[in-house]
């Protein structure tokens, strides 16, 4: 496979959601397939977002392969590299249906690829994002993400199984989860493994998050996000995680801005910015000075926990790049016992606070602290973790 798969600027990339995926990253989509799949010589197997074609090099692996995308060059480049597949230059978003594909009704497949995923809300690269491309897809499946509107396509076509990439947020966010309610009626996760983005050279630069290579089968129990919450997510080279296992700092504090729901006898102590994952922690602002439409207001007996996620931030560099898109994680029961720790340490260190609050030093918080998140991760991930505080 042509390694130099890019005829694409950046600012096409980024809107066609465009990142080849390396040889490693499609032969272990292949093993999950082959792992679950015994009779796969019986199903057609489609990339209905096929760039140069990485997922379509196996030979004799199935009935037949093919290929579309909306990108006329990366077609034509696909053809000239691959054999024995039905190349097709089309918009696989819009206007969805089989015969389009060359599928008959009756055509066992399955899909398989790594669809775009580009959220055309996101604040990252919103300045050169063209959001004109959702005009671009069927009604019925348009999302505010292309990844997720590919899923919502398959389950269109009536795929077997569905075997892609896409960030883990997609099923572990309450919202993203929502928003594939049509594909989780009829599709259930029945394998996978998470891989980090800087496998891909395009994303290697930026901050690492979760991207799950997942195979999906038709169910017509589907699956609901308890199913989700209760899955046993494999890691590559890294184990095993659940979402249920988790405590996680939303169970004990307003992550949204709460203005609206503040009581006229309510009177805040510190103003907090919006929350929303472990990465988007890592890059946002804490403590805030200013009235804004992301602003948290922070009540004195919430302000533990406010302090908990400042001294967080400043932990995260030493967290699995896995659960990037989870919130942040406690043990409340541990925080319970060295909270004013928190509070201390976060008064000393954000300048924010030190100008509101009074600092008292507590004897060896840092160490507390320190010891706090060391068994935090021993107790989760294992001593791979632990080992980052020694």
């Amino acid at each position: 496979m042509n390694r130099n798969q890019k005829h694409l600027n950046h600012i096409d990339a980024i809107n066609l959601g465009s990142y080849y995926t390396p040889e490693v990253i499609v032969d272990l989509a292949y093993s999950i397939l082959q792992n679950n799949i015994k009779d796969i010589k019986d199903f057609s197997i489609i990339d209905s977002s096929c760039g140069y074609g990485s997922f379509l090099t196996k030979n004799n692996i199935a009935k037949r392969l093919i290929g579309a995308d909306i990108d006329q060059k990366a077609i034509s480049e696909a053809k000239k590299i691959i054999s024995k597949v039905d190349f097709i230059c089309q918009n696989s978003l819009l206007n969805v249906n089989r015969s389009s594909l060359t599928i008959k009704n009756d055509e066992k497949i399955i899909t398989i690829g790594n669809p775009p995923y580009n959220d055309t809300t996101s604040i990252i690269r919103n300045s050169i994002k063209d959001t004109s491309i959702q005009d671009k897809i069927d009604a019925d499946i348009k999302t505010r993400d292309l990844g997720m509107s590919f899923l919502l396509s398959y389950d269109k076509l009536k795929a077997d199984y569905v075997c892609v990439l896409h960030p883990l947020s997609y099923l572990i966010k309450k919202a993203n989860f929502a928003l594939l309610s049509k594909f989780a009626k009829n599709y259930k996760l029945i394998d996978g493994i998470i891989i980090s983005s800087h496998e891909f050279s395009d994303t290697s630069r930026g901050m690492a998050f979760p991207i799950l290579i997942a195979l999906y089968k038709r169910d017509a129990e589907g699956m609901g996000y308890d199913y989700i919450q209760n899955y046993q997510f494999k890691v590559k080279d890294d184990g095993v995680f659940r979402l249920k296992d988790f405590d996680t700092i939303v169970n004990y504090v307003q992550k949204y801005p709460n203005k609206k729901f503040l009581n006229k006898n309510d009177k805040p102590v510190a103003k907090f910015w919006t929350l929303r994952d472990i990465n988007a922690l890592k890059r946002n602002r804490t403590f805030i000075d200013e009235d804004t439409y992301n602003t948290v207001y922070v009540l004195m007996e919430k302000l533990p926990y406010y302090c908990y996620i400042d001294i967080f931030k400043q932990y995260t560099d030493r967290m699995p790049y896995f659960i990037g898109n989870c919130d942040v994680i406690i043990d409340n029961e541990k925080f319970g016992k060295i909270k004013e720790c928190f509070i201390a340490q976060s008064i000393h260190t954000n300048p924010i606070l030190k100008n509101k609050f009074k600092f008292r030093e507590i004897p060896d918080a840092k160490l507390k602290i320190d010891n706090y998140f060391r068994e935090l991760l021993g107790s989760k991930f294992g001593k791979k973790y632990a080992t980052n505080f020694n």
